[in-house]
């Protein structure tokens, strides 16, 4: 049996953004017994070059829009990335799990072979829909939201395995 665009991406996304909501639930009740300001865990980053958590939860939800209105045929919404509080940061999570449950199999199943244009330094180029899911757009969201974890861990907030994989 083949695995199906949508049944490799919508689902997947789902699960790993519902499991964000709850980091950030665990991470604001931390910092609040702690009494951390929530600024500190907004602007954290693991390493001097790398982007801070907010921007980690940023980029996860921009592949996520990204991606399935690509697959889809759609327009990819434009959001500003203004977050600064874990609310503002838990209402972007909320839109791209809007942005999953309005995506349907209809629209995302076929686009295996569909060309993708994406645009980079160097200019644009075309990718195929199941390599561009599945060598670009889930590596990056995967990559994105481990980090946002990793730095939420790094700060001591009680989150483990069973929190990542939900």
């Amino acid at each position: 049996m083949t695995i199906s665009m949508y049944g490799a991406s919508v689902p997947v996304y789902t699960r790993m953004l519902t499991n964000l909501l709850t980091w950030l639930d665990k991470a604001e009740a931390y910092a609040a017994e702690r009494k951390i300001d929530l600024a500190v865990l907004v602007n954290d980053r693991l390493a001097p070059d790398m982007l801070p958590f907010k921007s980690q939860v940023q980029i996860a939800t921009d592949h996520v829009k990204g991606s399935l209105s690509r697959l889809a045929g759609k327009p990819v919404p434009s959001w500003d990335d203004n977050e600064v509080t874990f609310e503002d940061l838990r209402a972007r999570v909320r839109k791209a799990l809007d942005v999953c449950a309005a995506s349907t199999a209809a629209e995302i199943d076929g686009s295996e072979d569909k060309p993708i244009t994406l645009k980079n330094r160097a200019g644009e180029y075309v990718e195929l829909g199941q390599a561009y899911l599945l060598h670009r757009a889930m590596p990056n969201f995967y990559f994105h939201i481990t980090t946002a974890y990793a730095i939420l861990r790094h700060n001591g907030v009680p989150i483990g395995k069973t929190d990542f994989i939900g």
